[in-house]
């Protein structure tokens, strides 16, 4: 059986983490969902602004688009939406299988709203509005600005799928706020049933921290990190607070593994797929990762329920110097601060595509 194959009969959810006009075209997306256990996507603007950069895919869609009086943002997000629903019609039937489970794709509110939890919550029910897609979730940075906005997002009935989350207190903040907008709507007699997903970032701990720690902790952080928060999440889901809004009718917001590709050439390319086979999450991948492990995974068993080694681990790095809930502020700020530049090279991209327009300045930052 594929390795990946096993991965999905484990209980865990296997995404992508891309999306192209030219694999919906080619054939490509058909390929991973048919051959590869993929039921589902996440892009963000890193995603897109390579999309749009690397060819002539979006050339006609743009000119088209500027011919009708759109430009900037307003463009783009159409642009995002027409290839997310022909990948979320991909997925619609594991989709409704799954009873909204599974089967999702995902667009990201401007970056340079991370600090902003008013427009954050507006941008995110434009978008949903917008999208006029029943499995596509929004994207909200899971920063201090970001919780108020995605409880109020929640409670309007926006599916959310909150990101840059590093460490398991942010990941908890998530939860918090998820179950607040989900008890707000009961008090105010709405359906329960708006899902979300809470996603991780993972490798990038270990980019941070390995020029810091010996060879012999090199690539452990972010899987330890990980077992924290994979233990919070079971015992979140095991509370009484969250069986009382399960037994209203509440969807679980299901954990999700991201920034899943090794990035030390010296450490295997499956690394982050086989440590973090948990049962009940997700894990979205590149597409290199994903062929990587069909190729050559190897599942070695679930992820321990308590985190396992975990706490040990992470004393290890704490007794070699490393500030955990420091890193945590920083990789998240850092992350928000790349997908602002992201998102500033993306709409620089689209004006220059643009026929008969020259290059326009930049937008400004946050």
């Amino acid at each position: 059986m594929n390795p990946t194959r096993h991965l999905h009969a484990l209980g865990q959810s296997l995404w992508l983490d891309n999306i192209t006009r030219q694999i919906l075209d080619d054939g490509t997306m058909r390929q991973y969902i048919d051959e590869f256990s993929i039921t589902g996507l996440t892009s963000n603007p890193s995603i897109f602004d390579a999309a749009i950069g690397s060819g002539h895919a979006y050339d006609a869609g743009i000119a088209e688009k500027v011919a009708a009086g759109k430009s900037g943002e307003a463009l783009f997000i159409e642009l995002a939406l027409e290839d997310l629903r022909r990948a979320a019609a991909l997925f619609r039937p594991v989709f409704e299988a799954s009873h909204h489970g599974d089967g999702w794709v995902s667009m990201e509110v401007s970056p340079l709203l991370a600090h902003d939890s008013a427009g954050s919550t507006a941008a995110a029910r434009q978008i949903h509005a917008q999208a006029a897609c029943p499995n596509l979730l929004v994207k909200i940075p899971g920063l201090p600005a970001g919780i108020p906005a995605i409880e109020d997002a929640i409670h309007a009935g926006v599916p959310i799928n909150v990101t840059l989350l590093f460490s398991c207190a942010q990941y908890l903040a998530s939860a918090e706020a998820y179950m607040r907008g989900i008890e707000r709507r009961i008090a105010d007699g709405l359906d329960p049933r708006v899902s979300s997903v809470a996603s991780l970032f993972v490798s990038r701990w270990d980019v941070a921290a390995n020029p810091r720690v010996e060879p012999a902790l090199h690539n452990r952080l972010g899987i330890a990190m990980a077992g924290r928060t994979y233990r919070a999440y079971r015992e979140l889901l095991a509370s009484p607070r969250w069986r009382a809004l399960a037994d209203a009718g509440a969807l679980p917001q299901r954990l999700l593994w991201a920034s899943t590709g090794t990035k030390d050439p010296q450490a295997p390319d499956t690394l982050y797929i086989q440590a973090l086979a948990a049962p009940g999450t997700i894990n979205t991948m590149p597409p290199a990762t994903l062929r990587a492990f069909a190729d050559h995974g190897v599942l070695e068993g679930p992820m321990a329920v308590d985190g396992g080694d975990a706490e040990a681990v992470l004393a290890r790095f704490a007794q070699a110097g490393i500030d955990l809930d420091a890193l945590a502020h920083q990789l998240q700020e850092d992350g928000a601060a790349a997908f602002v530049k992201s998102w500033q090279q993306l709409l620089q991209r689209i004006a220059d595509k643009a026929p008969g327009r020259g290059p326009a300045a930049p937008p400004g930052g946050p």
